[in-house]
């Protein structure tokens, strides 16, 4: 039997006077990529904040690595990795300051974390920034740099949240392939996204949330049998019952094209 890595039982969070989080349901096992997806305000953040222990008036107990987190040990966020969607990074270091810095954060020896960081960034072709400052980054060498400092620790449950945002095609590549070795090495990933073909490519089960609550559970394969549509945009469609998005596409167009005909 697989490990069980994380376990939520009856979570449940009311956020400025709102239930955000419904009483959610979800044990993750060792080696799983839960593609976690959902509209906006479904509550997939702050599930991932909640695990993260950035969040703490929740109802319900989460377990990870078979403790509560509640019980105030935080060992366990040393086994674990995390990329934001919009991360606050520290535009006067350099990447390898920056890299070094949260090397250290998790205890790593500031030569063997240096190391690393400059083979890590040597792989992603950044050699040649390594020294230079953040503040100089496009986007996508930021979104880099953010994947290599949620790694660096080796850890064995990463959170990803957007993470291929700013990305070239190549460097989408790698990321997927990345993912896929890491999980058949045992690691386990919750990728959130709102781009549902790689969410669909690359995970092997799917949690839907809507409205604070577990909507849908399950390989690609079995929620497309369960909804008989042929891509995960169009499941997600289905089961969140959005399906004028031809119609507000169409609309959109004409009001751009200047033959808005709205009666």
């Amino acid at each position: 039997m697989t490990e069980k890595v994380l376990s939520l039982n009856n979570l449940a969070i009311n956020l400025g006077g709102k239930r955000v989080l419904n009483g959610i349901n979800l044990d993750v096992y060792q080696g799983e990529i839960i593609g976690y997806i959902g509209p906006n305000g479904a509550g997939k953040s702050t599930t991932v904040k909640i695990m993260l222990g950035l969040l703490e008036d929740y109802q319900g107990t989460v377990e990870i690595f078979g403790g509560d987190i509640a019980a105030g040990d935080h060992t366990y966020k040393r086994r674990i990795g995390y990329v934001p969607e919009n991360a606050k990074i520290y535009d006067n270091l350099t990447a390898s300051e920056y890299l070094t810095f949260i090397g250290e954060l998790y205890g790593l020896d500031k030569e063997v974390v240096e190391t690393k960081a400059r083979q890590l960034m040597h792989e992603f072709e950044l050699d040649h920034v390594f020294n230079t400052r953040l503040s100089s980054f496009s986007k996508g060498m930021r979104q880099k740099v953010l994947i290599i400092s949620s790694l660096l620790h080796d850890p064995d449950l990463l959170f990803l949240d957007e993470p291929l945002n700013g990305l070239d095609a190549n460097s989408v590549m790698i990321i997927k392939e990345m993912l896929t070795q890491l999980a058949a090495q045992g690691k386990t990933i919750f990728y959130s996204s709102h781009i549902m073909d790689v969410v669909e490519k690359i995970s092997n089960r799917i949690v839907l949330l809507i409205d604070g609550a577990v909507a849908a559970d399950g390989s690609f394969t079995e929620l497309k049998e369960q909804s008989k549509e042929g891509s995960l945009e169009q499941i997600f469609n289905q089961l969140t019952g959005f399906d004028e998005h031809h119609d507000v596409a169409k609309n959109f167009v004409s009001i751009v094209s200047g033959e808005s005909h709205h009666e």
